[in-house]
């Protein structure tokens, strides 16, 4: 993907070093809670040995404290490849506040600019708390996008979805949901799932509609960025479809459980989610992308 003449997107919080300054989980208020134990620490040489142990893990981008709750091996944060990330992915924040003004403007409709919030380990937001378990997701309460760049090691990792553009796509479906609740689309579903007691089998059919929208308005903006901006390399309309389908709920399912429950769908199949994408990036046209019917 190419992105070298983007320039970096400003309407973003950048909370990763709030939220976790030892790696993923370790942040300021948990240096509060330890205080206590860093005091009586201080008063023997072997607790001196101990700070220092600590001191040398925080400045490798370690958690001391999953050597203390005894948890899995703390998670090392390259820095430097962090840093690329954070900068890549405002410069495709950038390129969608300029590719949905253009858009909806064509259909009657004023674009607001979303925030986009990165963060490590935890954080709030206006729907509650996040954290890096729960992935990337939008808020439509506050209208910001929370974003855990650790979640793009997963998706390449786990789930065998590398690739630059495969992390654009991830943020693409989240401004697609942001574009739904512009639409009044979000407000009207939830509505109606909230008919439905808010969960369950009709209440989760409706969530699918939403999410393969987004996919199709990933693939929307991805028709454009490209009809602007010509931002496509050879392999990237791969990645994101090899992305797409690495994260349908049939194959998560089938991953984590052994078998699938369609009922149980609240993204839609890796199918499905392919297909949409694919129908917004070669019509370029809302319409298109009519889940609902």
């Amino acid at each position: 993907m190419d992105l070298k003449d983007f320039k970096e997107s400003r309407n973003v919080e950048d909370r990763r070093a709030a939220g976790a300054s030892f790696g993923r989980g370790m942040s300021l208020r948990s240096l509060m809670f330890l205080w206590p134990i860093i005091r009586m620490l201080l008063r023997t040489k072997f607790g001196w040995a101990i700070i220092a142990a600590g001191a040398f893990l925080y400045f490798s981008g370690y958690n001391p404290l999953q050597l203390i709750s005894g948890g899995a091996p703390a998670t090392h944060i390259d820095s430097k490849k962090d840093e690329q990330q954070a900068i890549m992915i405002k410069k495709v924040l950038a390129s969608t506040e300029e590719i949905w003004s253009d858009v909806l403007r064509k259909y009657g409709m004023r674009y607001k600019k979303p925030v986009l919030v990165l963060y490590r380990g935890s954080t709030r937001s206006a729907c509650g708390g996040a954290n890096a378990q729960m992935g990337p997701f939008y808020c439509p309460a506050d209208q910001k996008v929370y974003l855990d760049l650790g979640f793009f090691d997963e998706l390449a990792h786990r789930h065998n979805a590398p690739g630059d553009f495969a992390q654009a796509y991830v943020l693409a479906h989240e401004i697609g949901h942001h574009v739904q609740n512009l639409q009044g689309t979000l407000a009207k579903v939830q509505q109606l799932q909230q008919r439905f007691g808010g969960q369950g089998k009709r209440a989760n059919a409706l969530q699918v509609r939403v999410e393969l929208q987004a996919d199709c308005y990933s693939g929307v903006w991805a028709h454009y960025a490209q009809k602007k901006f010509h931002i496509l390399e050879p392999g990237d309309i791969s990645e994101a479809l090899n992305a797409a389908s690495s994260i349908g709920d049939d194959k998560l399912q089938k991953e984590s459980q052994g078998y699938v429950v369609p009922d149980a769908f609240t993204h839609g199949s890796s199918a499905q989610r392919v297909e949409w994408f694919k129908r917004g990036f070669l019509s370029g046209d809302l319409r298109s992308c009519n889940t609902f019917q």
